[in-house]
């Protein structure tokens, strides 16, 4: 039963960003954002072989939202459409889970680059961490950036995760095998100040 899998389903708000499980009606929605930002995320992500407008269809959204709904039954990841102002304006996935002596997962987003700078996806990944730290039993995420991707850079050091690894030749993303720098936060180094939204507020301060 979906149930069962710690933390999920799950709905997660502060002020106007809201993180919830995609919906089979977010097709179009969710289509029409991706088109609309292929140059703003095409070149960070590991997307299959195709036209992006086909790889990005309503009709694409049917399999991506199976795929995502399988493997949040198996507890092996927490996908959240994002929404900003009641809006879907981009993504956020914690994947990858491993539980037990790891309890562990790798978070992944993308934000509408026209709400870019509002700080929907920090607070968005603040929002997931916290709840990964509770409800959802995890003690590490994982964050795994392009150098070159100095936005999705900045929100992971913004709300002060680690940078502790280089990984050469990591993941094949737009025709090659790129590079990535690694970055982590484990639960003990947020508790202290009530959680990473906490942590978050106090840096817009």
């Amino acid at each position: 039963m979906l149930g069962s899998v710690p933390g999920w389903p799950a709905v997660l708000a502060d002020g106007a960003v809201l993180l919830r499980p995609y919906k089979r009606n977010d097709a179009r929605a969710w289509s029409s954002v991706r088109i609309a930002n292929q140059r703003w995320l095409a070149p960070w992500e590991s997307a299959p072989p195709g036209p992006w407008a086909e790889m990005n269809s309503t009709r694409a959204y049917g399999y991506v939202y199976q795929d995502m709904k399988r493997a949040a039954r198996r507890g092996e990841s927490m996908p959240f459409a994002v929404c900003y102002e009641e809006e879907l304006v981009g993504h956020l996935n914690l994947g990858n889970i491993v539980r037990r002596a790891f309890s562990s997962a790798y978070a992944g987003y993308w934000v509408d680059s026209r709400v870019a700078g509002r700080g929907v996806i920090p607070t968005a990944l603040a929002l997931a961490v916290d709840h990964a730290f509770g409800a959802g039993g995890l003690h590490r995420i994982e964050v795994n950036i392009r150098p070159e991707n100095v936005p999705s850079r900045r929100v992971v050091e913004k709300l002060g995760f680690r940078e502790e690894a280089y990984h050469q030749r990591y993941m094949h993303i737009d025709g090659g095998w790129r590079d990535h720098l690694g970055y982590a936060l484990t639960s003990e180094e947020v508790s202290a100040e009530g959680g990473l939204l906490a942590r978050w507020r106090r840096v817009r301060a």
